[in-house]
């Protein structure tokens, strides 16, 4: 075979193989989220005028939604609060770094937040569909199923699983962050918040899916927390609790 029409068969064969890819949707930039509604107007405020050096947000995307509301608060708040970013996606953190990577005030972070074994099972996963009436029902349970087997099948293959929370905290002398947005996967909310619990600040996107839908539940029940402000109505619900000490 002639070395050109060699490269062709290849390309043609990574083609096929990209387009039969179980990772494809995070290879995939996503229009952002949280933008120009409420929940992104109250990031912003908190960002600017909340007493805090430190600001997590899990699951920044390509950087274009609730990342542009804290750096757009950060950018204003006397202290000078760091903003970190972390991106599992790729393609995502490509773009996320091309628009802050000069910020003196923003680290990004293409990493998982926490381990593959801090993952719910399957099991897990379609008992809450079964038994808890949530958003995540308007999904075919089938369709729900293939989103944690995806997110398991990309993080397993670039590489092994890190707790990534806690690598940002050891190696920025980190103790609690000051503020904390919960919005990576779907499926890893309730580990995310084990590991930044104490928090100053804690912030919750999708309170009616599986992603937060425990986490509301919990914190509302927790003393050491009170609630700020909360709207089911905006996509699939949002909440912001303050720690009562701070």
């Amino acid at each position: 075979m002639p070395e050109s029409l060699g490269r062709t068969a290849k390309k043609g064969v990574r083609t096929i193989l990209k387009r039969l890819d179980l990772y494809s949707d995070y290879d995939q930039v996503i229009p952002p989220e949280i933008k120009d509604d409420e929940f992104y107007a109250a990031i912003r405020t908190l960002a600017r005028t909340a007493p805090v050096r430190t600001v997590l947000e899990i699951g920044s995307s390509a950087g274009e939604g609730s990342t542009r509301a804290f750096v757009e608060g950060i950018h204003e708040n006397p202290m000078r609060p760091t903003l970190f970013c972390m991106e599992v996606s790729t393609p995502r953190f490509e773009q996320l770094k091309r628009h802050y990577g000069d910020d003196p005030q923003v680290k990004c972070y293409n990493t998982t937040s926490v381990p593959l074994d801090r993952f719910p099972s399957e099991v897990e996963v379609i008992e809450f569909y079964r038994t808890q009436n949530s958003r995540l029902n308007r999904v075919p349970l089938k369709e729900v199923l293939r989103w944690l087997h995806q997110d398991i099948r990309y993080i397993a293959h670039h590489g092994p699983s890190a707790n990534g929370i806690r690598v940002i905290k050891e190696s920025n002398g980190v103790s609690e962050f000051g503020i904390v947005l919960i919005d990576g996967s779907e499926f890893t909310g309730s580990a995310e918040l084990d590991e930044v619990y104490g928090a100053e600040y804690l912030l919750l996107d999708d309170i009616c899916t599986f992603k937060n839908f425990s986490n509301y539940r919990r914190l509302i029940q927790d003393p050491r927390y009170s609630l700020m402000a909360s709207n089911q109505t905006v996509r699939n619900g949002y909440a912001i609790f303050g720690r009562r000490d701070h």
